[in-house]
């Protein structure tokens, strides 16, 4: 079969052979129906020609009738997420419960026993709603800088325990590392609240004593039932650089317990998307590509790249707010470039890995 010219292509065309990208990707696989809006990223891709099956232009009623029940699924669970990232859900009624009970744990833990048998009952009620969380997607109902360290220890929870699903850990970990998440943190129980909040940079000696908050975690985890040794390692180890340049005992490699390697991407992700007194929350795609630089040397690279290939996995169709505040739907994701998607604005294709100064601001419910 020749090839076609993309200009001459129409909708309705299957596509007999993969398209290559010029960097070497695959664009769209063999025997794929084309879609109107699919023209739009051949041109977008500068593809030339492309091999189709039979004569072009003739739209078969089979394949009309599995693109219109395919876009019609796809139509379905973009709006099912949409419902489902409203703010009265019952994931969010959970999360809010979690959110009380955590605060609730860190200020007495110094004092009494942490309460550890309710926290995990309540976290079991929350990952019960784990269909329902989407890491770039669920925002909390709301956000006080004060409950920054509640917030980002439920989130890192939840992502957590995603993160172990998508790296395939035994399910025996699944629910340990979710704890991991959730207590990584407890240790700044310990330390004085008005450094955890200073709007200023902090000097060398209040660095040092906000540092120590990993050691405290062990500390108070030391004795605590119902979780295992790798759940208090992760209070000591998610600072730790797989380089060894990390703190406080400077661990290389496999020194790191795999449960704080997993906890420190999540964590990461969170402190830097959630907004805090003295900056604002960053775009999540851009603290994907940070994560992405950052696992050069310094996280662990296996669970860094299947985090942002499994959460960047969104339906072609879902609404963005780009960072020139213009709003379109992502229409393509490149695997090789998952944080680059890209968007239609307005009827025209806008490709973010060539357009490099814009990105995903956020997405839209």
């Amino acid at each position: 079969m020749p090839s076609i010219l993309v200009g001459e292509v129409k909708a309705g065309s299957k596509i007999i052979k993969d398209v290559i990208t010029p960097l070497g990707g695959i664009l769209f696989t063999k025997g794929k129906i084309l879609l109107p809006r699919d023209l739009d990223i051949l041109e977008a891709f500068l593809i030339g020609q492309v091999e189709i099956e039979g004569v072009q232009g003739e739209v078969t009623p089979d394949a009309v009738k599995k693109t219109s029940k395919q876009t019609s699924l796809k139509a379905g669970a973009i709006i099912n997420e949409s419902i489902l990232a409203q703010s009265n859900s019952p994931l969010h009624d959970e999360y809010d419960k979690m959110l009380a009970l955590i605060r609730t744990s860190y200020r007495s833990v110094t004092a009494a026993s942490l309460p550890i048998f309710e926290l995990r009952s309540q976290l079991e009620s929350l990952i019960g709603h784990l269909k329902d969380y989407n890491v770039l997607k669920f925002t909390p109902r709301t956000l006080k800088d004060e409950d920054y360290n509640y917030h980002n220890a439920v989130l890192s929870a939840l992502t957590s325990y995603k993160i172990a699903q998508w790296c395939g850990y035994p399910q025996k970990d699944w629910m340990q590392i979710a704890f991991a998440g959730l207590l990584h943190d407890i240790g700044n129980a310990k330390v004085d609240s008005s450094l955890l909040h200073k709007p200023e940079p902090l000097n060398s000696g209040e660095i040092e004593e906000v540092r120590r908050h990993t050691t405290y975690g062990y500390q108070l985890l030391r004795n605590v039932t119902a979780i295992n040794e790798g759940v208090r390692l992760t209070a000591l180890q998610h600072h730790e650089k797989v380089d060894g340049s990390g703190y406080p005992l400077k661990l290389e490699g496999t020194q790191i317990h795999f449960y704080a390697k997993v906890v420190a991407v999540a964590d990461i992700f969170h402190a830097m998307t959630l907004e805090r007194a003295y900056r604002k929350a960053q775009s999540p795609y851009l603290v994907l590509e940070q994560i992405l630089t950052e696992s050069f040397g310094k996280l662990d690279p296996v669970i860094v790249q299947t985090f942002i290939q499994k959460s960047t996995d969104l339906f072609s169709g879902t609404r963005i707010r780009l960072s020139d505040g213009r709003h379109g739907q992502i229409i393509f994701t490149d695997r090789a470039n998952p944080t680059r998607p890209m968007i239609k604005v307005e009827g025209a294709i806008v490709n973010l890995m060539v357009e490099r100064e814009l990105y995903i601001q956020e997405i839209i419910a």
